[in-house]
This record gives structure tokens, sequence and C-alpha cells, in this order.
């Protein structure tokens, strides 16, 4: 038996993290608990009632105002409680998250064996995202198991001097997405009532860190001209909860009628959001996973992307934090039929939603257990 703590934070955590869960569950040569940092509990609650999830351990680490290094302090400390507590084989992360880094530290320092999901991922920027890119190689480096996607992770984990124990897998987003997405009625009043059929639909996805102050205006700028200059494209905004984020959102394209700013969604109408749209402009990450499993093209308003694989399959494309640029861009995908068709055709690099499968037969290898 394998007992094992998978820990996550996040929304997006939760959402790669939940069929790798229930996959797990499934086996009996697993024991699995899960424990939530409590950081997003209300954007978080909505993931685990999709996948029927209950947490064992919740350690309500959110409070307003706070930093991310409380974060990180409230986390390591809750988690150090619970090994002394309880003692697991294996301690599974996701990614690049506050709570990955810190639960990767302490199963460190407890001589608990931990399991990266989505190894390999590097931007090759320590500020870019930030503080995601330090989180990942942290854990890369206290990792004893690594799950990487695609084989362009493996050669990133390479070049660091981790050579063992490495497994290509694909990206558990796929397995999420093949549970989610049924083409149902939308739970959502405007969305229900949106025309998807007679208008050029953009979605929108803004909130990364590193973009907060001018790119940010940039971006929105950058959007309000493209929907000025395009009378049937839509624009449709998911603001994230941070007010940082949602003042210079209703600043900038507040006043737009084409441009509607809707409160965020729960994960299974937003995938079902992913497969209506037209084009998905964004700075997130996980999307452009999810994005190219459906043939939906992808601009990201960063300088880099830690996701090359999907650039080079060619249904992703960096265009930067310029104003002009992304109105170059975004026009030139709204308007270009020929372009639109050859990047919603791209091969989706991120494998055919196998991934959580493959992670558990890793596991069951390493400690020499016989498959179920």
């Amino acid at each position: 038996m394998i007992k094992t703590l998978v820990v996550f934070g996040t929304r997006p955590e939760g959402i790669k993290m939940a069929p790798l869960v229930n996959k797990l569950k499934t086996n009996k040569n697993f024991e699995v608990k899960v424990c939530i940092t409590g950081q997003h509990k209300e954007m978080l609650d909505s993931v685990l009632e999709i996948f029927k999830i209950k947490e064992d351990y919740n350690l309500d680490v959110f409070e307003h105002g706070q930093s991310v290094v409380d974060i990180q302090i409230k986390t390591m400390k809750g988690l150090d409680n619970i090994f002394k507590k309880e003692k697991f084989d294996i301690v599974l992360v996701h990614g690049d998250t506050i709570a990955t880094s810190s639960a990767s530290q302490v199963a460190f320092l407890n001589k608990i064996l931990v399991g990266h999901v989505e190894a390999g991922l590097r931007s090759h920027n320590i500020n870019s995202p930030f503080p995601e890119e330090g989180n990942r190689k942290v854990t890369g480096v206290l990792s004893g198991l690594h799950f990487a996607p695609t084989k362009g992770n493996v050669k990133n984990l390479n070049k660091e001097n981790i050579v063992e124990n490495i497994f290509i897998t694909g990206n558990t987003v796929i397995d999420a997405l093949k549970y989610v997405i049924d083409d149902s009625d939308f739970e959502d009043k405007f969305l229900k009532e949106y025309d998807f059929r007679n208008n050029k639909t953009i979605l929108l996805t803004c909130h990364r860190r590193e973009n907060w102050g001018k790119p940010m205006e940039n971006i929105f700028n950058g959007i309000k001209d493209v929907v000025k200059n395009n009378r049937k494209v839509h624009v449709i905004y998911p603001i994230h909860l941070n007010p940082n984020i949602r003042v210079v959102a209703k600043k900038i394209l507040g006043g737009e009628d084409r441009v509607h700013l809707i409160e965020p969604l729960d994960y299974k109408p937003f995938a079902n959001l992913i497969n209506r749209v037209d084009i998905i402009v964004t700075d997130s990450g996980g999307i452009q996973e999810e994005a190219p499993a459906l043939g939906k093209p992808v601009l990201v308003v960063r300088e880099e992307t830690e996701r090359p694989e999907a650039v080079e399959a060619g249904t992703v494309k960096v265009i930067g934090i310029n104003k002009d640029d992304i109105i170059k861009e975004v026009n030139y995908l709204v308007r270009d039929e020929e372009e639109y068709k050859k990047m919603s055709k791209a091969v989706n690099p991120y494998g055919e939603g196998k991934a959580c499968e493959k992670i558990m037969e890793s596991i069951e290898n390493y400690f020499k257990i016989k498959n179920s």
C-alpha cells in the first residue's frame, strides 16, 4: 500500500490534480489523502465538487492582504504538523505555486519522497512568471519523481542535471477536460443568452503578477482598439477576483459595448466557454494546454512562455505586452482566415488524456508494486 498525500491550493492546481486523485483512488495499491492550503478556497470549492473530492486536510491559510511569504510560512507550518502526525510514502505536488514549493520543501525536510506533476516547465527567466519560475525550479531539485508532460520538459530537467526517475506522461489537464466537456448549457445567465454563432468571440484572461501596471494597461487598451475596429468582434473577460486587476479592467474596458466583463466562472462552464469561443488572448499558463486540445488558437500576452511545445506546434503564439504588437497580432488572427485555420488545426502536443494513468503506473513501478 502506497500512502499518498496530494497537496494543492489554487483552482488551476485543483483542476489538474483532481483527475489524478480520483484515478489513484480506484487502485487498491494506494491510500490517498488530499490536503488543500485554503488560499483560494472559494475558487477551489467548485472544482472539488465537480470531481466529487473531499479534502482530508485544509490548512486554511487565506487572509486578506497577506503576502506570498505569509502564505508560504503558514503552508509550511501546517504541512509540517501533518507530517509529524501521519507518515506518508509520497507527497504529490503540481506545477509551480507557493503550495508546490512549500510542500516539496517540507516533505524533503521530513524525508518523504516528492512526486512533481507537470515537471520540467521552464521560461528560463527567473522573474517571469514570478514567482512561478522559482517555485518550479526549487521543486525540481527536491523531487524524487518527475512527471513531465513532454519531451521538451525532460530536456529542461536534464540541463539542470536532473536525469533520474523522469516519466513522460502528457498533461493531466487533458484528462480533466475530457471529464467536463459535454456541451451542456451554461449556468451563467449572460453566457446562456450570448450569440456565439454570429459573433467573432475572443476569450480574454489576464491576471499575471508581472503584468500588473503598465503591461496590463497595454493589454486592455490593445483589446479595446481591436474591438473598436472590428464590428463583429466581442470579448468575454471573466475578471480575476484580485482588486488590482478589477480596477484597471473596469477603467479601460468597462464602457465598451462589445466587451463583456463577467465574474469568474466555475471550471465546468469555463471549459465549455473555451470550447465555444473563436480565439483566446491570455497571460495564463494552463489555458495554453487546454485550448489546443479544443482546436482554439491562443495568443499569449507575455514576453515568453514555459510551454514552447504549443508554440512549436503552431497553436500558440507569444505576442508580448506592447500595445501596438497586441493590436497587430489580434487583428491578423481575426481577419486572416488561413492563419486562423492553420492555428486551430495544429496538433495538440499535450497528450490524449491518459496522463493520470501513466503517473499512477510510474509510481507503482517505482515502489515495485504490481499494477492493478
